[in-house]
């Protein structure tokens, strides 16, 4: 097999295309052979040693893969060899084979393409249950997406749509509102050339959005929270901008508002019926046509660098997937 190996925390420049021994599952675990597998925000963060979840050197890098089950460690029971399925991992999507427990895949029904699949379970998943568990959205509601074009926002575009809400997404550049209309917004803002107080006072007549979806932090998020509805809930969903925000908790109590956590890797693990429950919704969704994940690029497994690249450059609409084998273009 080969994989990009982590050695040190210096960043992509410094990750390694080996060839490795192939592992053989263990007790409790299956072998995916790894058809495709996407690049999320916290993949930039763990190779430079800044996500939460710092895994032991060396590692490879990659938390969300699809693929074919290969092989099955011993105990495993309700998989089989062939089956498809996504791998919802802390590391080794990278790669051309992977081990993990058996609990960390999930069967894919009929009809979902594995290149999709490989962009689906973190984006989707998180804004899953951050708008439906954690967010609490009801039909008809406002829902104001920030960093809308990017992985989890293109998600929850789609999934706060799915769900009968309004949606106004907000995003860097006039092409990157153009390509979030199509994905089913309402309304979009450009608040790189705009005021985003004033352009969402104007399109709630003043009420402003019942949920506020971030995960970008820095400096929208004040006015994104001054901009809120009475018992609004404000989603915290990540700090893809490099800061942590402080908000003023006055606002909070002037408003009846909610500042709402979302951290879905934990969600998962500590509530797997939950986890399986939301995921069975949105693979339902994708069939329907509901949802359906914008793929931005993809590129081969051996170009791993090109695709940091490409996210870091900030223009990505959607997810940068790497493909094993014939796929990419």
């Amino acid at each position: 097999m080969h994989a990009w190996m982590c050695e040190s925390l210096d960043g992509v420049d410094a990750l390694k295309w080996r060839d490795l021994p192939t592992p053989e599952p263990q007790a409790g675990e299956v072998r995916v052979a790894i058809h495709a597998a996407s690049l999320n925000f916290p993949d930039s963060l763990t190779i430079v040693g800044k996500y939460q979840f710092k895994p032991e050197l060396p590692f490879v890098p990659g938390s969300e893969f699809s693929g074919r089950i290969d092989a099955l460690g011993e105990g495993v029971t309700g998989l089989e060899v062939g089956d498809p399925v996504i791998g919802i991992a802390s590391s080794g999507g990278f790669a051309t084979h992977a081990c993990l427990p058996a609990a960390r895949v999930l069967p894919l029904p009929p009809g979902v393409d594995l290149t999709d699949a490989a962009a689906f379970a973190f984006t989707y998943g998180t804004s899953h249950h951050a708008l439906l568990d954690r967010g609490q959205l009801q039909p008809g509601e406002t829902v104001l997406v920030l960093g809308a074009a990017g992985g989890v926002g293109t998600a929850a575009v789609q999934i706060a749509k799915a769900a009968g809400a309004r949606v106004i997404a907000a995003a860097s550049s006039d092409a990157k509102c153009a390509f979030l209309k199509t994905l089913g917004a309402d309304e979009t803002i450009n608040y790189a050339s705009g005021n985003l107080r004033d352009a969402l006072k104007t399109l709630t007549a003043g009420k402003g959005p019942d949920i506020v979806y971030d995960p970008v932090g820095g400096d929208l998020a004040e006015p994104a929270f001054r901009s809120i509805a009475w018992r609004g809930r404000y989603l915290v969903v990540g700090f893809a901008a490099g800061s942590i925000p402080s908000l003023p908790l006055n606002l909070a109590l002037l408003k009846g508002a909610s500042i709402v956590g979302v951290f879905w890797g934990e969600f998962t693990r500590r509530e797997p019926r939950a986890f399986a429950a939301g995921m069975a919704q949105l693979t339902q969704w994708y069939a329907q046509g509901k949802v359906k994940p914008p793929i931005d690029c993809t590129l081969p497994m051996a170009d791993v660098r090109a695709a940091y690249a490409r996210m870091a450059s900030r223009q990505v609409q959607g997810k940068v997937v790497l493909v094993n084998g014939s796929g990419a273009g």
